[in-house]
């Protein structure tokens, strides 16, 4: 049974401590984090409300990060995170949609009464929501400060679980088994994409009798047909047909942890020549899962996946996997390391990603994937689920 307590306030002290040092490397005296992922992990804060400006700000000496949302999300900050109250600041309703005033206007605000409008000052240029207006705010408000991007600080920060962080990983990969399972049981010929879709997620929010699932940061993915060709497809309202194959990409949450996985199913006869691309498919996933070990690289993974299709003249372009543990919308990535050639990231214990095997071939396609974690020996996936093609007669 996995462990299912929140984070204690000492787990969040050494986030921050850490955040701090980083911070301290990198020349950075405040932070400022935009990206939700970031500021649920240096706060605890949770809410749907990451569509309107807000953020974590880490002050160099601080012993506690301050927490910047719109006023009506002031009850969930008060009730979400392990914060001061004084350390939740919020903002009026006219910052809202009222251009050219933007709750950043008020931020700005707030760095000046505090002093800090003299220091070097790191952004999140590439998080999301971080809009180009947030930007020029920060930048036209605070002509003093030495604006820097924090080259994705937190996230790598964020890059080596906790053994906490690794058991909802756990708890979340449960779910994603049950939900994987519902999609075998329900996608059938003649029932609609969306019909199946509804039933998925059923599953996928009501976990386990122990514990239940939430929202996944990306939507249940259903390529189907000749869509098994292309990437991130969602489910329609057209049935399911004999004959067809289709790929499922989903993922169970527990506490805003993710533990993705994909699986392909073909409705109908066998068909040999998607059975024998999944057989090499899955030993090309195989071989990165067996290169994935403390000491060897992204790189290392990825060459041992890509010695694979080379033996068997599979071409492939993209990238093979990515980091992953908190996940907000739009996706479930970290945006750290890539498993990909030329990613000399090193992995440690307790690194997890995920990683895809998708091969596509101009009308049609089938992948595998699984949710990763690297241990002190090797690594252990998070599911237990057959990679095979699921055929269903």
């Amino acid at each position: 049974m996995c462990i299912r307590d929140s984070f204690t306030p000492e787990e969040y002290k050494q986030r921050l401590l850490k955040v701090q040092k980083m911070m301290l490397d990198q020349g950075i005296e405040l932070l400022i984090s935009h990206d939700t992922n970031n500021i649920n992990y240096l706060t605890g804060y949770d809410a749907w409300s990451f569509y309107y400006a807000q953020c974590a700000i880490v002050h160099i000496n601080a012993d506690q990060p301050v927490c910047f949302v719109r006023d009506q999300d002031a009850g969930g900050a008060y009730l979400k995170t392990y914060l001061k109250k004084e350390n939740i600041i919020v903002y009026d309703e006219h910052y809202i949609h009222t251009w050219p005033k933007h709750p950043y206007d008020y931020l700005v605000k707030i760095i000046k009464d505090k002093n800090w409008d003299k220091l070097s000052i790191g952004l999140e240029m590439d998080a999301h929501y971080f809009t180009a207006f947030c930007y020029e705010k920060i930048k036209q408000g605070l002509p003093n400060a030495k604006i820097k991007d924090s080259e994705r600080l937190v996230n790598w920060a964020r890059f080596i679980k906790s053994n906490t962080e690794i058991n909802f990983m756990k708890s979340a990969a449960q779910i994603t088994e049950k939900g994987m399972k519902t999609a075998m049981d329900v996608i059938k010929p003649g029932v609609r994409q969306c019909d199946a879709v509804g039933e998925i997620q059923k599953t996928l929010f009501y976990g386990t009798p122990e514990f239940g699932g939430e929202y996944s940061s990306i939507a249940t993915l259903l390529p189907t047909g000749k869509g098994t060709s292309a990437s991130h497809l969602t489910a329609t309202q057209d049935e399911f047909v004999e004959g067809e194959a289709t790929i499922v990409e989903l993922s169970g949450v527990y506490k805003r942890y993710h533990a993705p996985m994909a699986r392909t199913i073909l409705l109908g006869k066998p068909d040999q020549l998607k059975i024998d691309t999944m057989n090499k498919t899955i030993e090309a996933l195989q071989a990165g899962i067996d290169a994935t070990k403390p000491g060897n690289t992204a790189n290392d993974v990825a060459q041992a996946f890509w010695k694979v299709l080379d033996k068997y003249g599979i071409e492939k372009k993209s990238r093979t996997g990515y980091s992953i543990g908190i996940g907000y919308p739009p996706d479930w990535g970290e945006h750290t390391l890539n498993i990909y050639k030329g990613d000399m990231t090193i992995l440690e214990p307790n690194v997890c990603f995920h990683m895809i095997a998708v091969m596509q071939f101009g009308n049609w396609g089938v992948e595998a994937s699984e949710a990763i974690r690297v241990t002190d020996s090797g690594s252990e996936l998070f599911c237990n689920f057959p990679k095979e093609l699921h055929i269903k007669r």
